[in-house]
């Protein structure tokens, strides 16, 4: 009994156990449903004396149903196995039990009604009504079958005894009530849950608001970290109820800061050597204070763990690498992430690249490489720089509104401009302080590291400010670093009032177009940039006005690469003669892409690559990527990525779908400078690939960083392509060669 009462105490555990998903648990509970039906069913046909074929076929089944059962469970295969249970289900057994059962006289209605049920749980979507009808038919087609044709069908010795269809009744009958009860209390379970995590997630979000109140500069930085966190685990393959985990430790690994003063907290000088000290036991304090909470005793590793560091120089108890809790190594990273990307009283946010750098700088030391690796992931896809402290109105810099007196007293945070066409609607009126003026609103367009308007000449050369144009309202332009602008003027009726405006604004490679809107008509400005590879960003400005009412939508398509007629050459770096596939330039972060090449055992690629005239930084090089698609491109149709490899030495393998083993050997290497010198002096790369089935071996050596990239593809596919990409450099004269 007592080893009856264990295994019903596993079982329930099991089902009510939330962390698992509801359709995987009712997958199970209804296979056993299922199988308690067929076992049930062999005494009953015994007693009955039914035929042995019949027998033999329930027992058959029922074994068969138990063995797959337990291996896809064992091997996590449940999808497969719903689909390919259910094809079995419905054309193989079912049939069989009918001609072999007495057809209609026998149970067998009742049991296919089971199949029935049985589809409609465990099946989501199209499938689920493709095999529903699918059932319904093969029912309907028994029936008519045993009706034109009753030889076909094991009859019983004994005749007008329906003993095996009451019986089926029955045990039907139990296995339905045993699913509604089931379900009835696995929602009612589940519903108690939702509340205590509700409850739970509320009283968490509070403490960590209320931490982050006393210092004005890091309000909001517990939830930034922990949701940065949980992208880290996400991307490093955790599953959901880890990452949800995860995301509540790092919600509440600040909570030590409870017990430090405010005074130091909130200090906007340098802390003295005894502040410090009192600072650096918050990890301990904020672990003695989770440590209580007994049902969540994860919370506390968090806290106490979140400023040891790689190398074993952090604190408080100096651990190092693997030593130190895998959660705490996730929480550093997105903890010093949001630290450089938020606001502080002696400097503004820093710009993704210089934070990239520092990541880079401190993989290995600060930080775990794997988790390093995932942020600088993050960060590249993170293309409009999302990831950082927002102010509560972003393209006002955080006011209601903007009052300028002089010319750019004042000035927007920038709106980024790309392919996908932005649209700007704002009032403007005059500024109160000045009425006896008209308003001048204009749009300043530049770039910059960190999107924002600069004249300070130190924060000009740290951000690399660029300014190409000012365009005012009234169709005055001020050209400062544009190769030309042209505007045009039409009136037109629009649903504009006096004093407001649209702006439309969109940049295809190296030109701009803007409008503006008003409700004389529309001004339009085509801008031919000097380059393609620098951002573009607005920032709304004037004179002696008042801008308030800014509302920012960006298209979900982007706009066709002919939208804006060219007005100047195109400024191309792969005017050359091609290889065996077109050049390519790569004007930003894999931008642009080759069409994939089948990757086959003794392949070469080689390639000549020149960083573009903007490119600064160490990983604007080439690099490949190794993937699937069913046209064989990049982002085509069923695109699976398995690897991308930079030839800086960075690479990145996509969850779930592959295994890399990435060896960087920089024995020869003469540093970063040389290496960007390398790109923009241009040189000859090859890389050679060996393919073993599914796995694939490829090697590079440039300027002393020797690389060797072995990826393990993971999901069946009958193509496995690599493509050449890169940021900010143009690769030209490709050649694919394979030895002979």
């Amino acid at each position: 009994m007592k080893g009856i009462k264990k295994i019903y105490n596993q079982f329930y555990g099991y089902v009510y156990d939330s962390s698992i998903n509801i359709e995987e648990r009712t997958f199970i509970m209804l296979s056993i449903s299922v199988l308690a039906a067929l076992f049930a069913a062999i005494p009953c046909g015994l007693i009955m004396h039914e035929p042995v074929s019949a027998t033999i076929s329930t027992i058959i089944g029922a074994i068969f149903f138990t063995v797959y059962v337990i291996y896809a469970f064992r091997k996590n295969k449940i999808e497969k196995a719903k689909v390919f249970l259910s094809l079995i289900l419905v054309f193989i057994f079912l049939p069989a039990m009918f001609f072999s059962n007495g057809g209609v006289e026998g149970g067998t209605p009742i049991w296919l009604l089971l199949g029935t049920i049985y589809i409609a749980l465990i099946l989501e979507g199209r499938l689920k009504i493709i095999m529903i009808v699918c059932n319904a038919i093969v029912m309907i087609a028994c029936w008519i079958i045993g009706y034109l044709f009753p030889d076909l069908i094991i009859g019983y010795s004994r005749g007008g005894n329906y003993f095996d269809s009451i019986s089926a009744l029955f045990i039907v009958s139990g296995i339905i009530y045993t699913l509604i009860s089931f379900q009835s209390r696995l929602y009612q379970k589940e519903e108690e849950q939702k509340n205590v995590q509700r409850l739970f997630s509320q009283t968490a979000t509070a403490l960590a608001n209320a931490i982050d109140a006393k210092d004005k500069y890091t309000h909001g930085h517990s939830s930034r970290v922990a949701e940065y966190s949980k992208k880290i685990a996400e991307r490093a393959g955790k599953s959901p109820a880890e990452c949800e985990e995860i995301y509540y430790v790092a919600l509440l690994h600040d909570v030590g800061k409870i017990g430090v003063p405010e005074a130091i907290i909130s200090k906007e000088g340098k802390l003295t050597e005894e502040e410090f000290d009192l600072i650096k036991q918050h990890p301990v304090m904020g672990a003695q204070i989770l440590k209580s909470i007994t049902e969540y005793p994860y919370l506390s590793i968090g806290a106490n763990f979140h400023h040891e560091r790689y190398d074993g120089k952090g604190y408080p108890q100096k651990l190092k690498g693997s030593d130190i809790p895998e959660v705490a190594r996730i929480i550093s990273v997105a903890d010093a992430y949001d630290a450089m990307t938020s606001k502080r009283s002696y400097r503004d946010t820093i710009p993704q690249d210089k934070v990239r750098e520092q990541l880079i700088e401190g993989a290995g030391t600060q930080f775990d490489p794997e988790f390093a690796n995932i942020m600088l992931h993050l960060i590249d896809l993170d293309t409009e720089y999302e990831m950082k402290e927002r102010e509560e109105i972003a393209e006002l810099s955080g006011k209601n509104e903007l009052v300028i007196g002089e010319h750019r007293d004042d000035i927007s945070e920038g709106i980024w401009i790309n392919p996908y066409m932005s649209t700007i609607e704002m009032k403007v009126s005059s500024n109160r302080s000045i009425a006896s003026h008209s308003p001048k609103p204009s749009l300043v367009i530049f770039d910059s590291l960190d999107g924002r308007y600069h004249d300070d000449e130190k924060e000009i050369k740290e951000l690399i400010y660029f300014e190409y144009c000012e365009i005012w309202f009234d169709g005055h332009v001020v050209n400062k670093g544009t190769r030309k602008i042209e505007t045009k003027t039409r009136e037109e009726k629009t649903s504009l009032a006096r004093g407001e405006y649209r702006i439309e604004a969109v940049k295809i490679k190296d030109h701009a177009l803007i409008r503006i809107y008003d409700r004389e008509g529309v001004k339009e400005f085509i801008i031919a940039l000097p380059d393609s590879s620098r951002y573009v960003y607005i920032g709304l400005s004037g004179e002696q006005c008042r801008i308030s009412d800014v509302k920012i939508e960006k298209s979900e398509e982007r706009t066709d690469s002919d939208f804006i007629p060219r007005i100047a050459e195109e400024i191309s770096f792969i005017n050359v003669p091609a290889g065996d596939i077109p050049n390519i330039q790569v004007d930003g972060y894999r931008s642009e892409s080759t069409k994939g090449i089948p990757i086959k055992d003794g392949m070469n690629i080689s390639f000549h690559s020149i960083s573009l005239p903007t490119a600064r930084l160490v990983w604007h090089c080439p690099s490949y990527v190794i993937f699937t698609s069913d046209d064989g491109t990049v982002d085509g149709q069923n695109y699976k990525e398995f690897s991308l490899v930079r030839l800086d030495g960075e690479n990145w393998e996509a969850e779930n779908v592959a295994e890399n083993e990435l060896l960087v050997n920089r024995q020869d290497f003469n540093g970063w400078d040389s290496w960007k010198n390398y790109n923009k002096n241009g040189f000859d790369c090859s890389v050679s690939f060996k393919r073993d089935g599914n796995t694939i071996v490829s090697r590079t050596e440039n300027d002393g960083i020797s690389i060797k990239d072995t990826t393990h593809v993971l999901v069946d596919t009958e193509e496995i392509y690599v493509a050449l990409s890169g940021d900010q450099c143009a690769l030209t004269n490709i050649r694919i060669n394979y030895e002979s």
